[in-house]
C-alpha cells in the first residue's frame, strides 16, 4: 500500500510533509475553482516523492507546461477526459491517473476504453466538486470491479474511515488497490496538511502490516 497526499498549496507545509512523512506520491491542484489551488513554485524535494499534477478538463498545452514547470512525475485527470486525451498525455512520459466518481452505483464496462491509456484508476466520491467534498462512497461498489488495473482510493479518507479502511484492506476487492489518497480529513485549513495526523494514519497501516 502507497500513501498519496493531495491538494498541497504551502511551501513550508510541502516540504514538512515531504520530510516527516514520505509519502510516495504528492499532489498539486491545478483547477482554478479547487480551495486548493496550486500557483506557485514548488520547492524540491526527494526524487523519491512522485509529483502528481491533478487537472479537470484542462487543454494538453496547459498540462504540459505544468509538467515542464514542476517536473510533475504524473498527472491525474479528473474531470470528462477522452481515452484519446489520456494517450495524448501520456506521450509525454508521465503516469496517467484516470479519476472516476462513485457514489451508490457504477457502470463498469466505461474503464475498457481506458485500459491501454492510463496506468491507474483512480476511484472517488461523486460531488459537487471534482474532488475535495470530504466524504466517503460506498466502497461495496467495488465487487464489481474487474479490470486487472492497480487503483488509487480516494474520496472522504480520514482517521474516523480507518478501522472502515482496514477492513476493506482485507476483503478481496482491495487486492488491486496499491494506494489511499488523502486530502481534505487531514487538513487544518484548506491545503496545509496536519502532519501528526498523517503520521497517525500511516503508522495504523504499517502496524497493521499494510507496509508502505
Amino acid at each position: 500500500m502507497k500513501l498519496k497526499v493531495c491538494g498541497m498549496k504551502s511551501e513550508s507545509n510541502i516540504l514538512d510533509v515531504a520530510s516527516d512523512v514520505k509519502p510516495d506520491y504528492m499532489g498539486f491542484i491545478f483547477y482554478e475553482k479547487s480551495p486548493r489551488y496550486f500557483n506557485s513554485e514548488c520547492p524540491e524535494i526527494s526524487e523519491d516523492i512522485k509529483k502528481i499534477g491533478v487537472f479537470v478538463n484542462a487543454k494538453l498545452d496547459f498540462i504540459v507546461e505544468k509538467i515542464e514547470k514542476h517536473k510533475l512525475q504524473g498527472v491525474q485527470l479528473h474531470g470528462d477526459e477522452s481515452p484519446e486525451f489520456c494517450a495524448q498525455v501520456r506521450a509525454f512520459d508521465v503516469i496517467v491517473i484516470k479519476v472516476f466518481s462513485i457514489k451508490n452505483q457504477f457502470d463498469f464496462k466505461v474503464l475498457e476504453p481506458y485500459e491501454e491509456v492510463c496506468d491507474y484508476y483512480m476511484f472517488d466520491t461523486k460531488g459537487k466538486e471534482p474532488g475535495g467534498n470530504g466524504y466517503t462512497f460506498n466502497w461495496n461498489v467495488l465487487k464489481k470491479y474487474k479490470s486487472s488495473k492497480s487503483y488509487f482510493l480516494s474520496g472522504g479518507i480520514g482517521m474516523d474511515e480507518l478501522d472502515a479502511f482496514l477492513l476493506f484492506l482485507k476483503r478481496p476487492e482491495s487486492d488491486l488497490c496499491c494506494t489511499v489518497d488523502l486530502n481534505s480529513k487531514f487538513e487544518s485549513t484548506s491545503g496545509f496538511k496536519d502532519i501528526k495526523l498523517l503520521n497517525d494514519f500511516k503508522y495504523q497501516l504499517i502496524k497493521h502490516g499494510y507496509v508502505l
